[in-house]
């Protein structure tokens, strides 16, 4: 289930943190989830969903789309704390990399922050959590669609879902999943329509 902040650092002060804290130049996801103790969920999906934000950016989306898929099938669950199979925690990412994506996030995360506050909080929280963790399933299958411009949508929907959770802010994850579900049911009817033009210029 997702946590509420417990620490006084603003979001992407722990980002940066988390930057500090690496030992190589490269780290594993696993890493990664160990560093967030009770903020896992929320600061997890948040980085998971960040680099799906970046629009043409091909090959690293696809990466963190399958343990963002597991994630958010580990709320729908229930569970109170995420994990990875180490098949997947063992997936590595520059500490650089890492650091450029805290760099390019912090405006935008400052600014979500100075408007959140805890409102509607009963979204953040069992049980109602499990039903923002289904439409997290769908943005993240939607992630992993190998097709151009597809992650960005609902990369930034994820994101914003996320620091709602964090944050305890059920607006926030309302709007997410309003833009998630939106932009998917967009891609449903651009597949159907194509799929009906096909048809008919076959039967034709």
């Amino acid at each position: 289930m997702a946590e509420a902040v417990d620490s006084p650092m603003t979001i992407s002060q722990r980002l940066t943190r988390l930057v500090a804290d690496a030992e190589s130049d490269t780290v594993t996801l696993a890493w990664v989830l160990d560093q967030l103790h009770a903020r896992a969920f929320g600061l997890f999906l948040l980085i998971l969903a960040l680099p799906c934000c970046i629009p043409f950016l091909y090959g690293v989306p696809q990466v963190v789309a399958l343990p963002l898929l597991f994630i958010a099938g580990q709320m729908v669950l229930g569970w109170g704390k995420p994990w990875l199979p180490q098949k997947l925690g063992e997936r590595r990412v520059a500490t650089a990399s890492l650091a450029a994506l805290a760099r390019r996030a912090d405006p935008w995360l400052r600014r979500v922050e100075a408007v959140s506050r805890p409102r509607l909080a009963a979204l953040t929280r069992w049980p109602l959590d499990q039903l923002v963790g289904l439409a997290l399933l769908a943005f993240s299958i939607s992630i992993l669609v190998p097709i151009p411009a597809t992650n960005t949508v609902p990369g930034i929907a994820v994101a914003v879902v996320a620091i709602g959770l964090l944050q305890r802010d059920g607006i926030l994850v309302v709007l997410g999943m309003i833009l998630g579900l939106v932009w998917i049911g967009t891609l449903l009817f651009a597949g159907a329509t194509a799929a009906s033009l096909i048809l008919a210029w076959i039967g034709g």
